[in-house]
């Protein structure tokens, strides 16, 4: 428990540690909140063959890790130093990417005003101490059941039908909040468009179904390459797909457009159409900022759309990149 005292966020143990690699997709991930030891090795015991039981001693750095690997469920305590369980809740739920996670606050009072209060920051649920395992457990499990469910038609509204990447409205909600996190920590943001070359001819040759098919092998390519755990993959519209790409800077960003317009290219779709090439092709335009309170992320759209915009002019197939300085 030393790296408590050290407000690190790692998994209980250091075995649990890749347990959490290996297994995340099959175990839900808890993160249990206390700046008390006593607290956090209680509830893992209960929960710890399960699930995977991560944990934070600051309001600060639960927050942290919501935003890096959203958990299943978060269980909160309300009296902590210098961030209260109420504060770290108000954060959560007005982050996008962070307020449909239930969080249940643990309290050893019977109070009713703080109850009420838990719910209306946006609580599921209450545990109080001393603990009754089998009640905990049942509680945890009864959550869990809902979120899944609620995750299942969240993911039907934020889901591109044709190619199974994030829509749109999933995008305008990601980018805004990793510029606002990048913001905060003082981190790079990138951001990638691509377009399809000469999609329009594509199209009218081979037919919609093949056209169809074309977006959904491009996108699952994107998708398969760009496979950090923050990083979002989205159709933009039509055949623009865009990638957000946080903590990364522009030499990286720009090393991993390369690698898309490659790799496109090596899935060999025919397109005799295209003038570039017998094979589909994209245009990919990068721009990174490390975002401050004087900007908005629609300069950030707007710059990597002007890249794709001269990717596009100078002869379509390349990419073009720059870093946003703010002056």
């Amino acid at each position: 428990m030393d790296s408590m005292q050290n407000h690190t966020i790692l998994p209980h143990t250091a075995p649990m540690h890749v347990a959490l690699t290996q297994s995340v997709q099959e175990k839900p991930v808890l993160l249990v909140v206390d700046d008390q030891a006593s607290n956090i090795q209680e509830l893992y015991e209960i929960f710890k063959d399960d699930y995977e039981v991560c944990m934070a001693t600051t309001g600060a750095d639960a927050i942290a890790f919501c935003e890096r690997q959203k958990p299943d469920l978060i269980l909160l305590d309300i009296v902590m130093p210098e961030m209260d369980g109420y504060a770290v809740c108000q954060q959560l739920k007005n982050n996008p990417l962070t307020k449909a996670v239930p969080l249940i606050f643990v309290t050893a009072r019977n109070d009713p005003e703080e109850e009420a209060r838990g719910f209306d920051e946006g609580a599921v649920d209450f545990i109080r101490k001393p603990f009754h395992s089998h009640v905990v457990r049942a509680r945890i499990r009864t959550h869990l059941t809902m979120k899944k469910q609620s995750d299942f038609l969240r993911s039907l509204s934020l889901t591109d039908g044709l190619t199974g990447v994030a829509n749109r409205r999933q995008f305008d909600i990601a980018v805004k909040a990793e510029w606002r996190r990048c913001m905060r920590v003082e981190r790079p943001l990138g951001l990638i468009m691509i377009d399809v070359d000469f999609f329009k001819s594509y199209n009218d040759f081979y037919g919609h179904q093949a056209g169809d098919n074309c977006l959904h092998a491009i996108a699952t390519a994107i998708k398969t390459n760009c496979n950090r755990s923050h990083d979002v993959i989205a159709r933009y519209g039509g055949e623009e797909f865009v990638c957000i790409l946080p903590d990364t800077p522009l030499e990286g960003a720009r090393q991993k457009a390369q690698q898309l317009e490659k790799l496109v290219r090596e899935l060999g779709i025919a397109h005799e159409k295209s003038s570039i090439a017998r094979v589909v092709t994209v245009s990919l335009g990068v721009a990174v900022a490390i975002p401050h309170k004087d900007d908005s992320v629609d300069d950030l759209i707007a710059c990597a759309d002007r890249q794709l915009f001269l990717a596009k002019r100078s002869g379509r197939g390349k990419v073009e990149s720059t870093q946003i300085r703010h002056t």
